[in-house]
Parts: C-alpha cells; structure tokens; sequence
C-alpha cells in the first residue's frame, strides 16, 4: 500500500515571495490582543455542563476513602496506556479517576455528528498487534474508538479499578506519609503513592469569551457535549431531524467544525458558520479496511507503519522509502523525496534541504487552496476558505463533504477574520459586520485548551509539592523536568504529553513510550523498597540545559503562523508549544531512555526509605 507523489503546481508557478507577504498578511488581521484570554474557563452554566454528563447518568455513590500505589488521572488513551504498562510491569495497586463516565477520554466526550479519527487509524489506535484488533477503515468513527478504548481496559483487566464521574479538586503531597492525598467533587480521598497526570491536551473545552454570550436566550454548546436530546440522531446514527426549521451558527473551522457542518447542513433551515481561521481540507478517501491487505501484515507490521508515518509526517522519507500512509500528513515528505533524487540526497546540505522542503510547502500549499476553487461554487466564499499559511501552522484536516456543504442554499459563510471574531451575541442572534443575525441555536466548536495555562488546562485548583509549592508557580514559565517525565521538589509525580521529551507523529505511540518508562521507575523505586523518588536538582538542570541547547528553534517559523491552540493564539515563544522536543528526533531520545533504563542506577534520581 504505497503512492505516488502528488499533482501540485511546479515550483517555478509558485511566487514564494508573494505568498510569504500575504502569509503575514493574513495572520496580522487575525491577531487577538487578548491572546488566550479571549477564551475562558468554564463558568455559570458552563462549568454545569463541564461537571455533569450528557450522555449518561451521574449515579450516586459513597465516598472512597482508600490507600494505594498509583493514582492514574484519566482515563484516555494517557491513562489507558500507563494503566496498561503499570499492569505489565506486575504493579495491581491502581484507579483511574476521570470525570468521563467510562474509558476513552476525548473519544467519550466528542460524539458529535460525523465525528473520525483524523490520521491514520492503523497508527493511532495502539496495541493492535498485542490484541489483533483490525480498525473497520482507515479514519475510524468516533464511536469504534471509544469501544476499543474499553476493550482494552476489559482485555487487560483494570476496567474495575477506575473511578468515573469523578473529578480532582486537590492534589496535595503529604509529607508524613510520603503520599499524594487526593479529593474529588464525590467527597473521595485518596492516598497514592505515585500519581500519574494522564489527563491529556484534548481535556478543558475552551469557551469563546464573546460580548454579551451570557445574555442569548436560545440553545448553546460545546461540540464535545453534544445535545443529541436537541438535534435529533446520535453518534451512530447522526440524523439531526429535530433541527428542521432551526437556525444554527457553528463557531469555528476546525477539526470538529469539518466533520460537523456537513451533517448540520443537511437538517437545519439555516447554517451560518462563523470563521476566523480556515484549515486546510484535502479529500478523504476512506474505503472499508481491505481484508487482503490485513492478510498480508506480518509481526511488527503496526511498528514498522508508526516508524513510517513519523518520519514522513515529523521528519522526511528517504528517496526510494515508500510511503505506507499515503495521505495529508506524509504528502509534503512523499513530494520531497521525488525532489531530492537518490543520487543527491545523502549528499544534501541541511540548508539546501530545509529550503526545497520549504517550496514544497508552498507547492501543497497551493494545492489545497486550488481544491477550494474546484469544489465551492461561489468565488467569494471560495476565496475566504482558503488557507494561506505554511502546512503545519494548523493542523491538516480532510473531508469530502465540507466544502460541497458551502454549495447549498441554506448553508452561509460568515467570515469574521477581519474583527477578530463575532463582535457580539444578542438575546436572539450574532452580530458580524455590523448585522445582526437571528439563530436558535449556537454550537461552539471552538476546541481545547491545549497550550494555554496549565492551570486553565488540568482544572484542578491545587497541585501542590514538597513545603506547599504550587506546580502552577514552579512551572510559571515552562516546565523543568527530567526526561520530560518528572520534577524536583514533587515526588512521585509523573507527566505525560507534550512535556520536554521526545516528539511522534502518532500521539498514542509517544504516550506509550511515556508511560512504560513511568511504569518503570515506579516498578524500580518499589523494588528497591523506597517510598519516594524524585529528580535532583543537579541532574534536572542539566537535562533542561541540554534539552535547550538541542531543541530547534521554530519561532521564526511560528512568528510566520495565524492564531491558533498550536503557538497559544500567537504567542512568538509560548511556553506549551507542542513541538519543542528532544532535537535529535524521536529515535535518539528513545535511545536515550532506554540506555538510561538498562543502566539500572535510575541516575539523576533520588530514592528515599
């Protein structure tokens, strides 16, 4: 299963120059002043809907009150894994705690119409050679997933242990015990040992913080708690034919908006959706899963693909490499490796690289906006969804019905990217441009917070560490860890994520790799008899130091980029950006663990009885 390079415009048709200056253009007109603090927390009614369930019931129970080795806090794919790992590793003693009402993190949350995994399913769904799960098709639907979240707890025995419908309100160590003491909103407290923070990027819906939102009086929320009791349908079968003679309004153009708005526009009387930023959309092809094919796999086929996909997605395809993905995220390597023939690449300066993959970009780029003009019938709407912007300054979407939705007569295109948003909401309706626009109902499809404020993104009101330290303050300007797992001066407290490491292209596989080396020092620290590890300061600082020094450097690249969850709504260096990682790639930093593994020493980390 390999493909060819695709049909962009040859690079001699592409005025680099020029689009560079419309780039800059098109982000300076999407310049927040408010940057993140446009968002908000969830609050009022909000943080109801944050705090209960649409999708089942919250059931009363008593108050846990309970000593034990590992507290994982999640229970997506962050605390599957590490529970998964901790299980392997011989260690029993554990819960999940998630404020979910079952397994699957952002998989439970967002049912909305038409919702997929976005990338590659035979990548991102994990362990699927240790269960011979085959997904149904390559960008699986939402509720396969979830159910393959919980298969996998069911297979590997912890689907007990978890606490659901729970939510953290402190997290404090306690000293005389060495254990972290746990509260949640059910009266629970827990005493863990360790605690693994497993509460992913995809967590905190984020809340457009427009004039006047508190005071509409029709129906509003949020993509990820979606009211199927509202629209009609469900996640399985997505007939919204309760919003017949509706007026909608969709916020936002991104992953959940694409999948959405085609659904949408089939039932509503009227769909405006409201953009501030378009992605880019290539088509997506997305055929059953073929029985042939999984025929063919031998062991170590799903490693070999995630190996595949990561160095065409985050580094570059050799020439003559095949490409095992064949879609959006490995078009601009594919291209690339066509370029730079055999004979010249091993020879190629690095600057010689970066700048033909630089074209490339510009060439996809292209690309994608000519799709535009060939799919969306009216000009004007044609021309305000185009992405003008390098290919990774958002995040790479597909669909083949959301652009064709924009052909019909009920769906409107209101582009606010010249005001910076929606200037205000009234009790019946939204005013863009000065016009008022009457809806029953708004949808807030306006994502997470990913890397904003850590305090904005675990919700959690107190973390505190050794002498009352709060980790908001220890990590006000960044995190410090070692190895991108732990810090000095909160024992026994593990991270997951985006977090001073390694970076892959296929999120479960880097949350795997984090999660089996925590299972390790957990199993480590247990078998020496010790109650408590934590890093050195020593050895901390001389991993951030060298940390930095390998890091690349993307804040030219980023200063290029609109607003957006990837540089926290245009910050030129922000602190949670989600491609800072080890420089010398994924294998190296992975090299680099297991070799500190297989010492045996856990160097760098200080082990108390």
């Amino acid at each position: 299963m390999t493909c060819d390079p695709t049909d962009t415009p040859p690079a001699s048709t592409v005025d680099v120059p020029a689009l560079k200056a419309k780039y800059i253009r098109e982000r300076d007109k999407r310049m927040h002043p408010e940057g993140q603090r446009q968002y908000r927390r969830p609050i009022g009614e909000f943080a109801d809907t944050y705090a209960t369930d649409p999708y089942q019931p919250i059931l009363p129970r008593d108050p846990v009150d309970e000593a034990i080795e590992v507290a994982i806090l999640g229970a997506g794919w962050g605390g599957i894994l590490a529970a998964y790992h901790l299980t392997k590793a011989g260690i029993d003693s554990f819960r999940n705690l998630d404020h979910a009402g079952d397994f699957g993190g952002v998989w439970y949350w967002n049912r909305y119409p038409g919702i997929q995994c976005d990338n590659d399913a035979y990548c991102y769904l994990p362990l699927l050679e240790e269960t011979g799960y085959i997904p149904s098709k390559k960008f699986s639907d939402g509720w396969e997933i979830q159910a393959y979240a919980r298969q996998l707890a069911d297979r590997f025995r912890f689907s007990d242990k978890a606490l659901f419908h729970t939510l953290v309100t402190g997290l404090r160590w306690h000293e005389a015990d060495k254990r972290w003491r746990i509260t949640t909103n059910r009266g629970d407290l827990i005493r863990a040992r360790f605690v693994v923070m497993a509460g992913g990027v995809l967590n905190m819906p984020k809340l457009p913080g427009v004039p006047g939102i508190d005071g509409f009086e029709g129906k509003i929320f949020h993509t990820a708690r979606w009211d199927y009791g509202y629209t009609g349908g469900d996640w399985r079968r997505p007939e919204l034919d309760k919003l017949g003679g509706k007026r909608v309004a969709i916020l936002g153009t991104g992953a959940s908006a694409i999948q959405t708005v085609p659904h949408v526009a089939r039932y509503a009387d009227q769909l405006y959706v409201l953009q501030r930023t378009p992605s880019s959309v290539d088509e997506r092809p997305n055929p059953p899963t073929d029985p042939a094919w999984v025929k063919s796999l031998t062991p170590g086929w799903q490693k070999a693909r995630k190996a595949n996909f990561h160095r065409a997605a985050m580094e570059f395809l050799a020439p003559g490499e095949p490409d095992l993905v064949c879609d959006i995220w490995t078009e601009i390597s594919r291209n690339l490796a066509t370029v730079l023939q055999e004979d010249e690449f091993p020879h190629v300066a690095p600057e010689k690289f970066m700048a033909r993959r630089e074209v490339v970009d510009y060439q996809v780029m292209e690309r994608l906006r000519a799709r535009v003009d060939a799919v969306v019938e009216d000009k004007a709407t044609a021309e305000s969804l185009k992405p003008y912007y390098r290919f990774l300054c958002k995040r790479p979407l597909s669909s083949d019905e959301f652009y064709p939705s924009f052909n019909r007569p009920n769906v409107h295109l209101i582009d606010v990217s010249d005001t910076r948003g929606v200037e205000r909401m009234t009790k019946t309706g939204f005013v863009a441009h000065g016009t008022e626009h009457e809806i029953d109902c708004l949808i807030l499809a306006s994502g997470f917070e990913v890397t904003s404020d850590l305090h904005r993104r675990w919700g959690i009101d107190k973390v505190t560490g050794r002498n009352g330290k709060s980790i908001y303050d220890h990590w006000a300007d960044g995190p410090v860890t070692l190895h991108g797992t732990m810090t000095h001066g909160f024992p026994n407290q593990f991270y997951t994520g985006y977090i001073q490491g390694g970076l892959n292209a296929t999120v479960t596989e880097q949350l795997s790799a984090q999660t089996h080396h925590i299972a390790h020092i957990i199993q480590a620290t247990l078998q020496r008899g010790a109650k408590v590890v934590e890093p050195s300061q020593q050895a901390q600082d001389a991993y951030v130091k060298r940390f930095n020094e390998l890091q690349v450097d993307l804040s030219e690249f980023q200063a290029t980029c609109p607003p957006s969850y990837f540089n926290n709504e245009g910050d030129k260096n922000p602190r949670w950006a989600l491609f800072r990682s080890w420089g010398h790639g994924w294998d190296a930093f992975q090299h680099l663990l297991k070799e500190w593994r297989d010492a045996g020493d856990l160097h760098g980390l200080v082990l108390e009885k």
